[in-house]
């Protein structure tokens, strides 16, 4: 009986790592209800690796990927990418990025983490922002680690609607609609 509740939390935790890779072992252990101790033990034995390497391992697959913007134009690290559909990244918010009168963060951190976020999502060898409708939901402070989830709504011809929602601890704090426009071969200079 025992073993038959082994083989059923590890099921749980690698379905839970399957929708949300950036669960850490006291998220999975508070959900699952067991130590943190017997989560790491669950990961070694499923060959799971940590946080901070399934997100590397992410970030490495998802930069390999990028066409319309490259990787050092990134703000923030970009997690994980399908060309046309989605993108993630990531962003933790440093004391040097926040306003010194109140500790909130510079809100151009998070329109350029999602504006860069869009450009990426774009299969195209250039893409530029047309529009971007942008809203500021609630203030961040350094410590905050912002995760930006883009997604492709409609495209047609060389503009593509995509919205961005940025996230703190899942409660939403910034969101952007883009219309990127992709640029012909001819128009781009090396």
């Amino acid at each position: 009986m025992n073993s038959s509740k082994k083989i059923i939390r590890q099921e749980h935790l690698s379905k839970m790592l399957e929708r949300n890779p950036f669960l850490t072992d006291e998220q999975l252990a508070k959900a699952l209800e067991v130590s943190i101790q017997t989560i790491r033990l669950d990961r070694l034995r499923m060959n799971i690796p940590e946080v901070r390497e399934r997100t590397r391992q992410m970030a490495e697959n998802a930069q390999t990927k990028l066409k319309a913007i490259d990787k050092k134009d990134i703000v923030g690290d970009l997690i994980d990418l399908e060309l046309n559909r989605i993108g993630i990244s990531m962003l933790k918010i440093t004391p040097e990025m926040v306003l010194e009168k109140t500790g909130v963060a510079r809100g151009y951190y998070m329109f350029a983490m999602a504006n860069t976020l869009a450009l990426a999502v774009v299969d195209a060898d250039a893409a530029l922002t047309g529009v971007g409708n942008v809203k500021y939901k609630v203030p961040v402070y350094a410590g905050a680690t912002l995760v930006a989830k883009a997604e492709v709504i409609r495209r047609e011809h060389d503009k593509y609607v995509i919205w961005v929602k940025v996230r703190n601890n899942n409660e939403e704090v910034f969101r952007a609609k883009f219309i990127i426009v992709s640029l012909p071969n001819e128009r781009i200079e090396k």
